[in-house]
């Protein structure tokens, strides 16, 4: 700060007197302080980049990947979610629903729990009710109000990783339903109510 005759404050010689120093000394003080209380109230959001959730996968039924960011802090991305929604659509018809996105952030906090980081190999994400109904006719494993009607389950892999165990430690998770197909070697996660199979 330069004073009315162009000198530093701090460099110009004082005639203030020993009070007005101490004085003086007590202001820059009480400024350092403000500063510091100031800087510890900021927001943490202030001082850190916002995480962004990213998923990777890979459909079994179209060869399609995807490496789509579907959340970044606390909102979801629109764009990333319609990624996701066309790429787990339908098998049989091709129709697309959105996918809930506490499915998709059980899954990431799953992959978390497992040390897995990389692509997901998708078995079924979305079924209308008209392909639900005509595999639940050919298999008993498919239930008729499956969640996947309403884009609220997924079916996957994580390749390398042992599916009994994904699914132990998804089910230790408690968030949502949690089935384990051993013959088809794939891993049921859904936001229903908390249940396993």
């Amino acid at each position: 700060m330069m004073s009315t005759d162009g000198m530093p404050f701090w460099s110009r010689p004082s005639s203030d007197g020993p009070g007005m120093i101490a004085r003086s000394k007590t202001r820059s003080f009480g400024l350092a302080l403000l500063a510091v209380v100031a800087l510890a109230a900021a927001p943490v959001g202030a001082q850190t980049t916002v995480q962004e959730r990213t998923l990777s996968f890979y459909n079994i039924h179209t060869g399609a990947h995807l490496a789509a960011t579907y959340r970044r802090g606390n909102e979801y991305d629109p764009e990333g979610l319609a990624q996701i929604n066309h790429l787990l659509r339908d098998p049989v018809c091709g129709d697309e629903h959105s996918i809930d996105p506490l499915v998709l952030d059980f899954l990431y906090d799953l992959m978390d729990k497992v040390g897995y980081h990389q692509e997901v190999q998708m078995v079924c994400g979305y079924r209308s009710v008209e392909t639900n109904t005509m595999m639940h006719r050919r298999s008993k494993g498919v239930a008729l109000g499956s969640m996947h009607t309403q884009g609220r389950a997924l079916d996957f892999r994580l390749p390398g990783v042992d599916t009994r165990r994904i699914w132990e430690i998804a089910r230790s998770m408690k968030r949502g339903g949690t089935g384990y197909y051993r013959d088809s070697d794939f891993v049921h996660i859904d936001t229903g109510p908390v249940r396993s199979w």
